[in-house]
């Protein structure tokens, strides 16, 4: 997975609207340092999670699943329906990861028009379209 390693991470611009707009999500360490965050963005009348990323030294303690607990909480409070997201399908890290975490696969006309531009925009950037999904999670 050396290409998605080697994209460029969200710019700066995107990430302080996202912070002014109350999309962004961070877990800390005993020390207040950051160990993980989450950006979300809108898409299509939901809330989006554009990037979820967890310090390896800290996976598997159930961070990242917080994180999309409360940005999940956020959505609600939000009025949104869902979390949506788009993901590598065969990753153990990623597809099946989320679908542990509620998340579904999309099919069809489930794909929304703003989550088909995404996984276009994905497979321009030379990323397999046959291993991306869509993912949707109600929130309550």
């Amino acid at each position: 997975m050396t290409d998605v390693a080697d994209m460029p991470p969200l710019p700066l611009d995107v990430l302080a609207a996202a912070q002014r707009d109350g999309r962004v999500r961070v877990a800390v360490d005993g020390a207040d340092r950051p160990v993980a965050f989450a950006v979300l963005d809108l898409v299509d009348g939901c809330a989006h999670v554009q990037q979820l990323s967890v310090d390896p030294a800290y996976a598997r303690r159930g961070i990242g699943r917080g994180l999309l607990d409360e940005a999940a909480g956020w959505a609600a409070g939000a009025g949104l329906p869902a979390l949506t997201l788009t993901t590598f399908r065969s990753v153990p890290w990623n597809g099946p990861y989320y679908a542990r975490c509620g998340f579904r696969e999309l099919t069809g006309v489930e794909v929304t028009p703003g989550l088909a531009g995404l996984l276009a925009t994905e497979a321009a950037l030379g990323l397999d379209p046959a291993d991306r999904v869509a993912m949707r999670r109600p929130v309550d």
